[in-house]
């Protein structure tokens, strides 16, 4: 093979190849300077966060494949890729002031933000059961780390540990299930795995079942979401606000193309599971929630029914489910960077307060962070004109243009109850008694909640290039 050979074959994985090395070179930075670099290292992987978006953006146009058609990066994967790093990146900004504590100077909570970001980059771009894995395991790693980062906190440290448990389940059924999938088609490849299963002969169904378990824990949908309030409570605030956007996207990208490239013969079969995983994800999400005092674990069943939303288009198996499932996960992300960055600036005396009686009266201590978490709790429970209300608009369209609906009934009538809970809160903020005054907002806080929330408030007045470009992600499924 010759050097220029070689070159384009690495061309598709050069964003990767960056990451990685990128972060090599900041752990050996933090390594043999000490803790005082965490602030020096946190700010370079924000640095090299956006220089893998922007290699990404410069990567030849149309579909490029290699390693045998193992790594595919097209138009769905750019996407989702873009949105994993924008995650990852707010995420690290987000995480600014926990990680500036003295008893918390970790320089490595940013580097493995980086690998959990380059396996969630692999994932997405996986074309085969054994990227699939490779992309999953590096991404879930280091998010069993980072949730038990505080070590101090027993809460933590039994969230990592919950979290490692269910995962090493969750990865079992996924194996067992593509070890299924191989032997019933004689191949790891989603292309060949199309080609073999025109036909759903019985022991495939099994593979895929097993296979979309899996998925379905990393996504924690219904009935794999067992982990998610706990996990989301026990973990320090910056890793659950990371844990709610990047790993989901990433998951969510790799569940949509798995189910529409590897089984477009079947899709009657892997429709039939979607179809009951979104409908007891959003019925839980919607109901579990009802009953929450705290914020974060609030937000946990909150994501669960998010992704049972999601995955309404993902059933409809059509080009515009695809597409509103791209639109749904944007919108998504926004709104949840946007929430937590509200739930990071709930200080009182340098304390965090996590319980949702604690924002009491904050229209008239804070009138202006009221108001954009009362917008951004709005948009989740899905209120028109804000974002949260196109997102659901378009999965919703995509099912009944699909004839399921069913599916879409229950659909929004999980929105209704939802809106119950999200309500709730800015009842709290607005009717209740006011509570001492929080503490000022830090600027890298004020400046994600501005950016998202203002995304929400405003993206009626212009959806026209997010909905273009999820329309020709979508198309390069099919």
């Amino acid at each position: 093979m010759s050097f220029q050979s070689a070159g384009y074959q690495l061309l598709p994985v050069l964003p990767e190849l960056v990451l990685a090395v990128g972060a090599m070179v900041l752990l050996m930075i933090g390594a043999y300077r000490g803790q005082e670099t965490t602030r020096l290292v946190t700010g370079l992987a924000v640095c090299l966060l956006v220089l893998t978006g922007a290699l990404e953006l410069m990567l030849p146009a149309g579909k490029l494949t290699t390693f045998g058609g193992s790594f595919i990066v097209d138009d769905f994967a750019r996407f989702m890729k873009i949105l994993v790093l924008i995650g990852s990146a707010a995420t690290l900004i987000l995480s600014v002031e926990f990680l500036a504590d003295p008893s918390r100077r970790i320089f490595e909570y940013s580097i493995l933000v980086l690998l959990s970001t380059l396996g969630m980059m692999v994932l997405v771009s996986a074309g085969d059961l054994i990227m699939l894995y490779l992309g999953l395991e590096l991404m879930s790693l280091a998010l069993y780390v980072v949730a038990a980062s505080n070590r101090d906190n027993a809460k933590s440290t039994e969230a990592g540990l919950k979290y490692f448990v269910l995962g090493a389940l969750s990865s079992g059924m996924l194996l067992y299930g593509a070890s299924l999938i191989y032997g019933f088609t004689g191949t790891v490849g989603f292309a060949g795995i199309a080609a073999a299963a025109k036909t759903g002969n019985v022991g495939l169904v099994f593979g895929l079942v097993f296979l979309l378990a899996g998925l379905c824990f990393k996504i924690s949908a219904v009935p794999f979401h067992m982990w998610t309030p706990d996990v989301y409570e026990g973990a320090p605030t910056p890793v659950t606000a990371f844990f709610a956007s990047a790993p989901k996207v990433a998951a969510l990208a790799v569940f949509t193309r798995v189910t529409l490239t590897a089984f477009p013969g079947i899709v009657s079969q892997w429709q039939q599971i979607v179809v009951f995983v979104a409908i007891a994800s959003m019925v839980l999400g919607s109901f579990a929630a009802i009953g929450q005092s705290n914020i974060k674990r609030l937000m946990a069943y909150s994501s669960i029914g998010h992704m049972g939303f999601a995955l309404v288009g993902l059933a409809a198996g059509t080009v515009e489910g695809a597409q509103g499932v791209l639109v749904y996960i944007t919108i998504y992300v926004a709104m949840t960077l946007g929430t937590f960055a509200v739930i990071l600036t709930m200080k009182r005396n340098g304390q965090n307060v996590e319980s949702i009686s604690d924002f009491a009266g904050l229209s008239r201590t804070n009138p202006l962070l009221a108001f954009f978490f009362a917008m951004l709790l709005f948009s989740l429970a899905g209120v028109p004109p804000l974002a949260g209300f196109f997102a659901k608009f378009y999965v919703f369209v995509a099912a009944i243009k699909a004839g399921m609906f069913t599916l879409s009934v229950v659909g929004v009538l999980a929105s209704v109850v939802g809106a119950y809970y999200y309500l709730l809160i800015v009842k709290v903020m607005y009717f209740d008694e006011p509570l001492a005054q929080v503490d000022p907002m830090r600027m890298e806080l004020r400046t994600v909640l501005a950016v998202a929330g203002l995304f929400n408030i405003f993206f009626f007045v212009y959806p026209g290039p997010l909905v273009s470009v999820a329309t020709v992600a979508a198309k390069s499924l099919f």
